[in-house]
């Protein structure tokens, strides 16, 4: 890459590329220097620091996931809009796992930012469910468990046992459907 290639954007690029290939510890400032052919001192021009591109990684993969999620949910509503939602994001999971697993949970401020608008898809998708204020909010934290947990397991090869993990998955859309048509009652 030449040097006058090299931008924000460019080494954010370079980094992706080798979580993709290595996974999310690869994504040192040293290897993407590396990787883009300067000196790890030229990064520096385009990032802070280590934690920023990190940052700036989840912004890209959550964008990235706000894209395919918002795609697959438009035009439905209630439970389609879950299943769909929830296939959207399992799907990002399975074709870019190391990528997934980099993305940065913690509320960091550039990222929280970014990921205000997949809350805000979620929060769309369960609109139907007549869910408002606190008790959206407390369902979006479910639905967004649900399938992180699951992302994360299946990513990790951590289901070991040799029922279909497709029938597992569909059998946690169908309960998280069936939560959400049938709101705790609170005391």
């Amino acid at each position: 890459m030449a040097r006058a290639a090299l931008s924000a954007t460019a080494v954010v690029d370079v980094a992706l590329r080798l979580v993709d290939e290595e996974g999310p510890a690869a994504a040192t400032l040293a290897a993407v220097a590396s990787r883009a052919g300067v000196a790890t001192p030229s990064l520096y021009k385009h990032v802070r620091n280590l934690a920023e591109l990190r940052a700036l990684m989840s912004v890209r993969i959550m964008g990235e996931l706000a894209e395919r999620i918002g795609a697959a949910v438009l035009g439905r509503s209630a439970d389609e809009a879950v299943r769909a939602l929830m296939t959207a994001w399992r799907d990002y999971a399975l074709a870019h796992p190391h990528r997934y697993s980099a993305l940065i949970q913690a509320p960091e401020p550039l990222v929280a930012q970014a990921g205000e608008r997949l809350v805000d898809i979620v929060l769309a998708a369960l609109r139907a469910y007549g869910l408002t204020d606190a008790d959206a909010v407390h369902a979006v934290r479910c639905v967004r468990a649900a399938m992180h947990g699951f992302a994360l397991l299946e990513a990790a090869n951590a289901f070991q046992r040799p029922e279909q993990l497709d029938e597992t998955y569909e059998l946690l859309v169908h309960m998280v459907i069936s939560g959400l048509r049938t709101p705790p009652h609170r005391t």
